[in-house]
């Protein structure tokens, strides 16, 4: 019961975790202002109604990610793979976390700036917006993120290659513990020949019902053949 609990919330972490890296995404294009319609005198209003929406849905999809490795935490510890995995699962909400209080930091300087230059509207601040330095800076901030989901990634697959392993080494040693009770079953049958004849009696009948039990199968298949043709 624990394990599927396990399994479960792991689920849940990994497809809420993947709906926060999307939602970041978008909500570092907004929080640049490159998410917005220019040209329009409503686009700074419609920009700010949508980071506030993304800020706090993002918001609450951490606390829901938060929870989630609570529960995990909270159930029995079965191996090193699943410490592991909690660890990462927590790094990972701990990246998110960062990068989201990152871009609502830097958008709030973005809004002092362009009130100081007199709004995004005017030329000056245009120029401010569209200047090489801050384009570049959000490129790079874009390449750090892709590194980082990908870093992330490949500690994913790493932690599913553990448990794989730790699978692996389970099925194993339930074969040998296999094996040795048959050993035991070996040497009991040859230590008592009673319980050895028994046995032997107990194949031959099963034999011969499976004999008479195919013949009677062939007869019936035979007579509806005929009965079929004729």
């Amino acid at each position: 019961m624990g394990a599927t609990n396990y399994d479960a919330l792991r689920k849940q972490a990994r497809h809420l975790e993947n709906e926060i890296d999307l939602k970041l995404v978008a909500f570092s294009k907004v929080g640049a202002g490159t998410g917005t319609v220019h040209g329009a005198d409503t686009s700074p209003l419609l920009g700010e109604h949508v980071f506030d929406s993304l800020s706090l849905e993002i918001g609450q999809m951490l606390e829901r990610l938060s929870s989630i490795n609570e529960s995990m935490a909270e159930l029995p510890v079965s191996g090193a793979a699943m410490i592991h995995t909690l660890q990462r699962h927590r790094e990972i909400l701990q990246g998110y976390r960062q990068e989201f209080n990152k871009i609502c930091a830097n958008h709030t300087t973005r809004i002092q700036r362009e009130e100081l230059l007199g709004g995004p509207n005017t030329a000056t601040g245009l120029s401010s917006l569209n200047s090489p330095s801050s384009s570049g800076l959000s490129r790079r901030d874009m390449y750090l993120k892709e590194s980082t989901h990908l870093h992330n990634s490949s500690n994913l697959v790493n932690d599913q290659i553990s448990i794989a392993m730790e699978t692996k080494e389970h099925l194993l040693s339930q074969r040998h513990n296999f094996k040795r009770l048959q050993t035991r079953f070996n040497d009991l049958s040859n230590r008592f020949p009673v319980i050895s004849s028994l046995m032997q009696r107990i194949n031959i009948r099963k034999r011969r019902d499976s004999l008479i039990l195919g013949g009677v199968i062939a007869i019936c298949t035979i007579l509806l053949i005929l009965y079929a043709f004729h």
